[in-house]
Protein backbone atom coordinates (compact mmCIF):
# COMPACT_ATOMS: atom_id res chain seq x y z
CA UNK A 1 0.00 0.00 0.00
CA UNK A 2 1.06 3.83 -0.72
CA UNK A 3 -0.47 6.00 1.25
CA UNK A 4 -0.55 10.24 1.14
CA UNK A 5 1.57 11.92 3.39
CA UNK A 6 2.26 15.79 4.73
CA UNK A 7 5.86 15.06 2.91
CA UNK A 8 4.45 14.75 -0.33
CA UNK A 9 2.18 18.01 -0.26
CA UNK A 10 3.58 20.99 -2.66
CA UNK A 11 1.05 23.66 -1.14
CA UNK A 12 -0.77 23.96 -4.40
CA UNK A 13 -4.60 22.69 -3.08
CA UNK A 14 -5.82 21.28 -6.70
CA UNK A 15 -1.90 19.44 -7.31
CA UNK A 16 -1.95 18.20 -4.16
CA UNK A 17 -5.21 16.98 -4.57
CA UNK A 18 -4.64 15.85 -8.07
CA UNK A 19 -1.55 13.74 -6.69
CA UNK A 20 -3.51 12.20 -3.77
CA UNK A 21 -6.15 10.68 -6.55
CA UNK A 22 -3.33 9.23 -7.88
CA UNK A 23 -1.89 7.75 -4.89
CA UNK A 24 -6.03 6.48 -4.86
CA UNK A 25 -5.03 5.09 -8.15
CA UNK A 26 -2.18 3.00 -6.69
CA UNK A 27 -4.14 2.13 -3.48
CA UNK A 28 -6.90 0.13 -6.62
CA UNK A 29 -4.16 -2.00 -8.05
CA UNK A 30 -2.38 -2.60 -4.30
CA UNK A 31 -5.79 -3.91 -3.49
CA UNK A 32 -6.53 -5.84 -6.85
CA UNK A 33 -3.25 -7.65 -6.34
CA UNK A 34 -3.74 -8.37 -2.23
CA UNK A 35 -7.69 -10.06 -3.44
CA UNK A 36 -6.79 -13.80 -3.84
CA UNK A 37 -10.54 -14.56 -4.11
CA UNK A 38 -10.36 -13.15 -7.58
CA UNK A 39 -8.70 -15.18 -9.79
CA UNK A 40 -9.22 -13.33 -13.27
CA UNK A 41 -8.42 -9.94 -12.94
CA UNK A 42 -7.94 -9.19 -16.30
CA UNK A 43 -11.16 -6.64 -16.63
CA UNK A 44 -9.75 -4.50 -13.21
CA UNK A 45 -6.40 -4.17 -14.61
CA UNK A 46 -7.72 -2.88 -17.62
CA UNK A 47 -10.08 -0.24 -16.04
CA UNK A 48 -6.85 0.34 -13.49
CA UNK A 49 -4.90 1.41 -16.86
CA UNK A 50 -7.29 3.27 -17.83
CA UNK A 51 -8.11 5.46 -15.48
CA UNK A 52 -4.42 6.12 -14.54
CA UNK A 53 -3.91 7.25 -18.15
CA UNK A 54 -7.24 9.42 -18.03
CA UNK A 55 -6.52 10.72 -15.27
CA UNK A 56 -2.51 11.31 -15.48
CA UNK A 57 -3.72 13.28 -18.93
CA UNK A 58 -5.59 15.24 -16.72
CA UNK A 59 -3.37 16.31 -13.89
CA UNK A 60 -0.35 16.48 -16.45
CA UNK A 61 -2.07 19.30 -18.53
CA UNK A 62 -2.75 21.72 -15.58
CA UNK A 63 0.80 21.00 -13.65
CA UNK A 64 2.22 21.86 -17.23
CA UNK A 65 -0.33 25.09 -17.45
CA UNK A 66 0.56 26.29 -13.64
CA UNK A 67 4.05 25.73 -14.79
CA UNK A 68 3.84 27.74 -17.75
CA UNK A 69 2.16 30.43 -15.59
CA UNK A 70 4.64 30.78 -13.55
CA UNK A 71 7.25 30.72 -16.42
CA UNK A 72 9.33 27.60 -14.99
CA UNK A 73 12.69 26.89 -16.92
CA UNK A 74 12.20 23.21 -16.89
CA UNK A 75 8.93 23.45 -18.22
CA UNK A 76 9.77 21.11 -21.29
CA UNK A 77 12.03 18.30 -19.30
CA UNK A 78 9.19 18.21 -17.13
CA UNK A 79 6.51 17.10 -19.74
CA UNK A 80 8.85 15.20 -20.84
CA UNK A 81 8.82 12.66 -18.05
CA UNK A 82 5.41 13.27 -18.27
CA UNK A 83 4.83 12.14 -22.00
CA UNK A 84 7.38 9.12 -21.32
CA UNK A 85 4.67 8.22 -18.40
CA UNK A 86 1.84 7.99 -20.53
CA UNK A 87 3.60 5.98 -23.33
CA UNK A 88 4.83 3.42 -20.94
CA UNK A 89 1.48 3.01 -19.55
CA UNK A 90 -0.65 3.52 -22.93
CA UNK A 91 1.58 0.80 -24.69
CA UNK A 92 1.07 -2.09 -22.58
CA UNK A 93 1.45 -5.57 -24.37
CA UNK A 94 -2.50 -7.05 -23.69
CA UNK A 95 -1.47 -10.95 -24.31
CA UNK A 96 1.30 -10.18 -21.65
CA UNK A 97 -1.20 -8.68 -19.12
CA UNK A 98 -3.67 -12.10 -19.48
CA UNK A 99 -0.96 -14.66 -19.41
CA UNK A 100 0.68 -13.13 -16.07
CA UNK A 101 -1.90 -10.73 -14.03
CA UNK A 102 -0.64 -11.31 -11.05
CA UNK A 103 3.04 -10.59 -12.43
CA UNK A 104 2.01 -7.82 -14.33
CA UNK A 105 0.13 -5.87 -11.55
CA UNK A 106 2.38 -6.46 -9.37
CA UNK A 107 5.05 -4.43 -11.95
CA UNK A 108 2.53 -2.14 -12.74
CA UNK A 109 2.28 -1.13 -9.51
CA UNK A 110 5.99 -1.45 -8.68
CA UNK A 111 6.67 1.08 -11.56
CA UNK A 112 3.97 3.42 -10.71
CA UNK A 113 4.43 3.69 -7.33
CA UNK A 114 7.95 4.14 -7.58
CA UNK A 115 7.44 7.18 -10.36
CA UNK A 116 4.58 8.78 -8.55
CA UNK A 117 6.80 9.12 -5.16
CA UNK A 118 10.39 9.91 -6.57
CA UNK A 119 8.38 12.73 -9.12
CA UNK A 120 6.79 14.30 -6.52
CA UNK A 121 9.61 14.21 -4.10
CA UNK A 122 11.87 15.32 -6.08
CA UNK A 123 10.86 16.81 -10.11
CA UNK A 124 7.55 18.20 -9.10
CA UNK A 125 9.17 20.16 -5.96
CA UNK A 126 11.64 22.04 -7.80
CA UNK A 127 8.66 24.22 -9.65
CA UNK A 128 7.41 25.19 -6.02
CA UNK A 129 10.56 25.91 -5.05
CA UNK A 130 11.34 23.15 -2.35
Amino acid sequence: MIQWSEEYRLGLADIDEQHKNLFAIANKAYDLLKNELRTDKYDQIMEILDELRDYTVTHFSQEEEYMASIGYPKLLSHKVQHSDFIEKISNVDLNSVDANQEKYLFDLLDFFADWLVNHILKTDRMYVGG
